[in-house]
């Protein structure tokens, strides 16, 4: 608890707070004001036993060694979900305490992390158990009314969404320095988006749960439904889990190419940041902008096959020599081109060095015929070299970077770009790292060395 900082520590104590309030009133309450040492019969314990049991299980299965892949979180919420159409709110929320609770925690801090994954679970299930309740759908389940429950079921699963967005959008973002920051608006609304459907999936699995327990079948066939969502969650297991080895393999390469030039050690991994900021702030979806991060962090994979001579040389380049730098962007699209994954992250890597005015290379491209995922990345990679220290530039400030940016902008850059990057990062701010511990004698100094002439080939 003493690493969080102080607004996140609040956030963590009021959640933990309004979770135990949701599981009132506490079942030795046999009647309003009156405390007895015996259980309240009307409590539906063994349904709350049942499912509990059913939902700490499933989770601990998936997080075994047994089951190969990474877990995908939250692939059991059906069974949540059917506890929030069954159960009144205080018995659906105790449901999701034992998993919630018990379940291992992977990173630091642990404590903090289990009782926020704690808390928001049980005010979320609570919450849609109150909505389902209100508006009937308890009616509805028992008489196994299809367009009712239906119609009940998605308020329920709407409120479970809402409050997750609500309560996972609350905690307070890192922010450069280790201090929160509040997020934009927009990064709540893509929350709730992005979680809307899967949960909507998830509600009506909970509602055929919920539907067979209350039918003459009784809770064995409403089992079976674990059935086809067991099969579901080993095939998103599986995309994670081929996910991860895309990811591992892109981070090979781009060790590679750290360890070859080690004057742009992190350039990569800084230029698919700026690239994400670009992309994010022209509104694309969370698909492209996890696409335009690969090509930023693959952009110079292609260096590779360009000698380490040239990379780090001190003094100027020759034209043969300038050739040899020029042929990276086609060494790298060749290097990636079988990785289906990356899409157009492939087209970035191959043309991120061509200009909006046509004198890049290596085809010398002008303006529309430059893909969109090229021209965002070229503005990150000029913005990182220019703000990074080289075997032959100083880094200089950002706000300089940035100006150099804009005095370029309709000539080397795409305006629409330029104005992106500056927008985010006046909202989010940049910390560069320096990539060398001491630069060499620059070779070529002066404004406009990372964006024209030959260090502006050697990106």
């Amino acid at each position: 608890m003493e690493a969080l900082p102080a607004r996140a520590r609040v956030h963590l104590v009021g959640i933990t707070l309004l979770a135990l309030l949701c599981l009132l009133p506490l079942p030795g309450v046999s009647r309003p004001g009156v405390l007895s040492s015996l259980p309240d019969p009307r409590f539906p314990w063994w349904p709350v036993v049942l499912l509990a049991a059913l939902y700490a299980g499933c989770e601990r299965l998936a997080r075994s060694r047994l089951v190969a892949g990474p877990h995908p979180g939250g692939a059991f919420h059906p069974v949540l979900l059917a506890g929030a159409f069954l159960l009144p709110p205080a018995a659906a929320a105790l449901v999701a305490l034992p998993g919630a609770l018990l379940l291992p925690v992977e990173h630091r801090p642990r404590l903090a992390r289990r009782l926020w994954r704690t808390g928001r679970l049980v005010v979320a299930v609570w919450t849609a158990s109150l909505v389902h309740l209100r508006t009937g759908g308890r009616d509805a389940v028992a008489r196994c009314d299809m367009p009712g429950a239906l119609a009940t079921a998605g308020a329920a699963v709407l409120a479970f969404c809402l409050v997750l967005t609500l309560l996972d959008g609350g905690v307070p973002a890192p922010a450069p320095g280790g201090l929160p920051r509040r997020r934009p608006a927009a990064a709540w609304w893509r929350l709730f988006l992005g979680s809307l459907a899967p949960l909507t999936v998830h509600g009506l699995a909970g509602l055929m749960m919920a539907l067979l327990w209350r039918s003459p079948y009784g809770p064995v066939a409403a089992l079976l439904v674990l059935l086809p969502m067991g099969v579901s969650w080993w095939a998103f297991a599986q995309y994670h889990r081929e996910r991860a080895a895309h990811q591992a393999t892109i981070r090979a390469l781009v060790q590679a190419v750290d360890i070859k030039d080690g004057y742009t050690r992190g350039h990569s991994e800084r230029v698919g940041r700026a690239s994400m900021l670009i992309a994010r702030e022209l509104g694309m979806d969370d698909e492209r902008v996890e696409t335009l991060r690969f090509a930023g962090i693959l952009h110079d994979v292609g260096k590779l096959g360009v000698p380490t001579r040239l990379l780090t040389k001190n003094g100027p380049l020759t034209p043969e020599e300038r050739r040899v730098i020029e042929l990276h962007p086609e060494y790298g699209h060749e290097m990636v081109r079988g990785i289906s994954f990356l899409g157009e992250a492939r087209a970035a890597v191959l043309h991120h060095h061509e200009r909006i005015d046509g004198t890049g290379y290596p085809y010398g491209l002008a303006g529309g015929q430059i893909p969109e995922s090229a021209r965002v990345v070229a503005v990150a990679d000029a913005f990182d070299a220019m703000t990074s220290t080289r075997s032959y530039s100083r880094a200089r400030p950002v706000p300089v970077a940035l100006e150099e940016l804009q005095r370029c902008a309709g000539t080397h850059f795409d305006p629409r770009m330029v104005k992106a990057l500056v927008r985010a990062i006046g909202r989010t701010g940049w910390h560069p790292a320096v990539t060398a511990d001491e630069p060499r004698q620059a070779a070529a100094p002066g404004p406009a060395a990372p964006v024209t002439g030959r260090p502006g080939a050697r990106r």
